[in-house]
């Protein structure tokens, strides 16, 4: 049960007279209600209040009515109207609205208070309009209530001190409180999905719910005898911390919930990058024999010019069980800049020594009304190619772009800019262009570029933690080129997608 489940059950007893045990000594709900028709009667003689057309009328709950529950029999069905003077304020025109003075509230505003929040773009009358509008309809005095008619139906505002303020008509129905009613009980009554669901029910038909003046008079109360109301409301004062205290942990176990699969993924692929996934096989071939095969592809493609020979060349070893990286001749260790050990079977490389590491324009190529999507970070999302707010560019320029940054089947695409990283890895041919992307290219066959999806996904939260950039964050080329990577044998490399992949098919289910 959740938290405003269980609340609404604790009201729902309340107003149905289970929730604390009645008391044979208390005085019955008829005779309070007799003393308040007479105070009633008492004000309109004095002029304090009008006459309504059925002040002497025979109680309409006097007749057979089909009552929604069952209440003791210490209690009485009332009607809101019986009790209070159900009114509105004099209508204040938007052109009277001020940015200071006297405080207007519509039924955000209502809403605002009810739960404690700062209002958000406040309103505010003059004093000559207040006091003109006042000496017509009157001022809410303490103990009164303000419902709210539009919007979020029926939240209230409890009036407690002398402050001035007004409110508008239509917007927010006044419940004056002529006969002192125990306010605290009508609260409760009115925190009660049953008087929510009422009001809904009796707006049922109109084009906006409204909760009009008309449908409040005749809202049922479920009355208690006084001692009573005061007993309901004192136990319902001592129940709602726990209640608090279970919507607090409610709301922790839910964000936990929803973070859960989330950070088993995480835990998955850190295991996976650190070779803890799979069982290593002492028959794979070593991932240093696959880097010497992807440097001699390098270096034919270098001796044919296609592609530049690279200005700085890293080569990691490990020695006496420390690794030590020789760039141009001169080693150095290295250990401070591994964040994990590896098995001896695989090996740490710069992601340029790995995988051809490139990106896509940087400049903003004209835009055309329809032509080549260009793709940005904005439409890399959870592994896939968003193509809902795409931009378009000429054949052209999509045609030079693509000399150097041309995206084929298999190849990786990585944001960098903004939201550093959200890999995709491309698995059907499809004719866009890429702007501010990442876009690693495999050297040769034997290349898994499911596991570089993989660890992307993972060593991305690093890459974040390092970007440059304040508003925009971002991580430049030379970055993922000189990024190191984690390397296993191809064949654990094959058996580590599997795994991953059987394991987060089970988590969808979760």
């Amino acid at each position: 049960m959740k938290a405003q489940q269980l609340k609404n059950a604790i009201l729902q007893l309340a107003i149905q007279g289970k929730l604390v045990p009645q008391d044979p000594n208390d005085e019955p709900a008829s005779v309070l209600f007799e003393k308040i028709q007479a105070e009633k009667e008492k004000l309109i003689a004095e002029g304090k209040i009008k006459k309504t057309k059925k002040t002497s009328d025979k109680r309409p709950l006097d007749v057979e009515v089909d009552f929604p529950f069952e209440i003791p029999d210490s209690w009485e069905w009332v009607r809101l109207g019986e009790l209070f003077e159900i009114t509105s304020s004099k209508r204040v025109l938007q052109s009277q609205w001020k940015t200071s003075g006297i405080p207007f509230y519509r039924a955000r505003e209502i809403v605002s208070l009810k739960k404690g929040q700062e209002l958000k773009d406040p309103i505010f009358i003059d004093i000559n309009t207040y006091n003109e509008s006042t000496s017509i309809s009157g001022k809410p005095e303490i103990g009164d209530l303000l419902v709210t008619g539009v919007g979020t139906l029926g939240q209230y505002l409890v009036v407690k001190d002398d402050t001035p303020f007004y409110f508008k008509d239509g917007n927010v129905v006044w419940f004056k409180n002529n006969s002192k009613i125990y306010i605290e009980y009508i609260c409760k009554y009115m925190d009660s999905k049953f008087f929510i669901d009422s009001i809904y029910s009796s707006s049922q038909g109109t084009t906006v719910g409204t909760f009009t003046i008309i449908n409040a008079k005749t809202m049922l109360v479920p009355f208690p005898p006084l001692n009573e109301q005061k007993r309901i409301v004192a136990k319902i004062e001592e129940l709602l911390p726990f209640i608090e205290e279970y919507d607090k942990k409610e709301q922790k176990l839910t964000t936990l919930n929803q973070q859960f699969p989330d950070q088993l993924k995480k835990s998955i692929l850190q295991a996976a990058i650190q070779g803890q996934l799979v069982a290593q096989d002492p028959n794979d071939e070593p991932a240093s024999e696959l880097i010497k095969r992807i440097q001699a592809e390098k270096e034919r493609l270098i001796s044919e010019k296609k592609i530049k020979k690279p200005k700085v060349k890293s080569e990691i070893a490990v020695r006496d069980g420390l690794p030590y990286e020789i760039i141009n001749g001169i080693e150095r260790c290295i250990a401070d800049e591994l964040p994990f050990e590896i098995p001896e079977s695989w090996c740490w490389v710069r992601l340029n020594d790995y995988l051809d590491v490139r990106d896509g324009t940087h400049d903003t190529p004209k835009y055309v009304v329809s032509g080549i999507p260009l793709v940005t970070s904005k439409n890399l999302n959870n592994g896939k190619l968003d193509f809902s707010n795409i931009k378009y560019i000429s054949e052209e320029d999509h045609k030079q772009i693509s000399l150097r940054s041309g995206v084929d089947v298999g190849d990786i695409l990585f944001a960098m800019i903004g939201s550093i990283g959200n890999p995709v890895l491309i698995k059907e041919n499809s004719n866009f262009s890429i702007k501010n992307i990442g876009l690693f290219k495999k050297y040769i066959s034997d290349t898994s570029m499911e596991y570089v999806y993989y660890m992307l996904l993972k060593l991305q939260d690093d890459m974040r933690k390092k970007a440059s950039g304040g508003v925009q964050s971002f991580v430049s080329l030379s970055f993922l080129r000189d990024y190191l990577i984690p390397i296993p044998p191809l064949n654990e490399q094959k058996r580590i997608v599997q795994k991953i992949e059987e394991l987060f098919s089970h988590i969808e289910f979760l």
